[in-house]
């Protein structure tokens, strides 16, 4: 699963004339951070989740462009390109950046609806709200210079272009899954 920093607009962007081969979906949390070059548009693998979220927390007034990565131009290939090889999704910009010691955590749902934001403690706890933070927070004083509201738990939104075809594109609120029986048609 990818994770750019703003919004695809790079969107259709890969070289192969081919429709994307099938593949199996995959569950789990962001496996790679990217970022699209405001001027050439060409996605940019960003190497560490902190990195990123220093990014994603300035991307209006600091938009990304290539050359902020090191021995990087925008005459340099793509790092990664957006194309269905790989769920992305798009966080929301100017997120504000995980808290030192605590960690942001995506997970995906089973039907691809969305990634469920968690934020796992500095001694390991999985926290799901901003009411658990909150007692988190009272039980640990010893943690100072944060409060519930330092998180969010916006979720990134996917891209449907990208979800594998073996799970079926959200078609709205009703999925609709059509199997062919000869000259029988079953909506279900």
């Amino acid at each position: 699963m990818k994770k750019p920093s703003e919004k695809a607009s790079g969107k259709g962007q890969s070289n192969s004339k081919k429709p994307p081969p099938k593949r199996k979906p995959s569950q789990g949390s962001v496996d790679i951070y990217a970022a699209q070059c405001q001027e050439c548009l060409k996605w940019r693998v960003i190497d560490t989740q902190e990195e990123f979220e220093d990014i994603r927390q300035n991307i209006t007034e600091e938009p990304f462009y290539c050359n902020r990565k090191p021995n990087t131009s925008c005459d340099d290939p793509a790092d990664i390109e957006y194309d269905a090889t790989r769920t992305w999704v798009i966080d929301k910009p100017n997120l504000r950046k995980t808290p030192e010691g605590f960690k942001r955590s995506l997970v995906l749902r089973k039907d691809y609806s969305k990634l469920d934001p968690y934020y796992i403690t500095p001694s390991g706890k999985k926290l799901r709200t901003r009411n658990e933070i909150a007692s988190y927070l009272k039980e640990h004083p010893e943690i100072k210079d944060v409060s519930a509201s330092d998180f969010d738990f916006a979720a990134p939104k996917i891209m449907q272009d990208t979800i594998p075809e073996i799970v079926g594109k959200k078609d709205s609120a009703k999925k609709k899954i059509k199997m062919s029986n000869d000259d029988n048609q079953v909506e279900l």
